[in-house]
């Protein structure tokens, strides 16, 4: 019996430059951490973060590419062969700086992201998370080709601080949760275990233009914190059940 393998992991990743103190994002993703951990139990699950501002992942590089390009003509490499196949220094460098995040995909039960919008997308830290996670095969079932995200809960904690609803200026322009959820949804992630707060109109407190949406701003706050709240709950009663039936 793997009693690590029965315990409830959660890898917990933000991607925004803001200080804690003034990051909307991570202050909402430090809610649902703190109640997915109480509601798991102190000795009842792990946890692991990485704050992607704090420590950038390094870029893909050229030697990145020809690693993963070799590895791909080989068909699903598992990700404890890749090694093997390392050819030169820049081979370790790369797959090195890789290796360990998708580890830390892989451990993972639930995957919460704390994602800030910049320029109508998501921050450069977490795409370079992202191209290294998605180095060839990696995220696959070596023995059937299926995803290995496919049983993972995704939890994405979105901010941003204008408005990008029905009837807002900028509706349309909202390049951050549907570029997501197309990534996820593509590696295999079902719709029903993908999920996504959302909290609007950030900076209507501060942005003088912005004063009379702050009531909206407001319902918004209301609503985000609610939301990460209770499918910390929700996510943390589901992986105890499941742990339990591991065991």
């Amino acid at each position: 019996m793997d009693h690590r393998a029965a315990t409830p992991s959660l890898l917990h990743i933000d991607a925004g430059a803001s200080p804690a103190g003034e990051s909307v994002s991570r202050r909402l993703t430090a809610l649902f951490a703190d109640r997915w951990r109480r509601d798991c139990g102190s000795a009842g699950h792990r946890y692991r973060y990485r704050d992607l501002a704090a420590e950038p992942v390094p870029l893909v590089t050229a030697d990145y590419v020809r690693l993963g390009h070799r590895v791909e003509r080989r068909g699903t490499v598992p990700v404890e062969q890749v090694a093997g196949l390392l050819r030169n220094a820049a081979d370790r460098r790369e797959w090195q700086l890789t290796r360990p995040l998708v580890a830390e995909v892989l451990a993972a039960d639930v995957l919460l992201l704390g994602v800030p919008m910049y320029n109508l997308t998501v921050p450069a830290a977490l795409l370079a998370w992202i191209d290294r996670i998605s180095f060839p095969g990696a995220l696959l079932d070596p023995g059937t080709g299926a995803s290995r995200l496919r049983d993972k809960r995704i939890v994405v904690v979105c901010a941003r601080g204008g408005g990008y609803g029905p009837g807002a200026p900028r509706e349309g322009l909202d390049f951050q949760v549907p570029y997501l959820r197309g990534y996820f949804t593509d590696r295999g992630v079902p719709a029903e275990r993908l999920h996504f707060v959302t909290r609007e109109l950030t900076r209507a407190w501060d942005v003088p233009a912005m004063a009379p949406l702050r009531p909206r701003a407001a319902a918004s706050a209301t609503a985000a914190r609610q939301s990460v709240t209770e499918l910390a709950g929700r996510l943390a009663a589901r992986q105890r059940d499941a742990a339990r039936h591991a065991v």
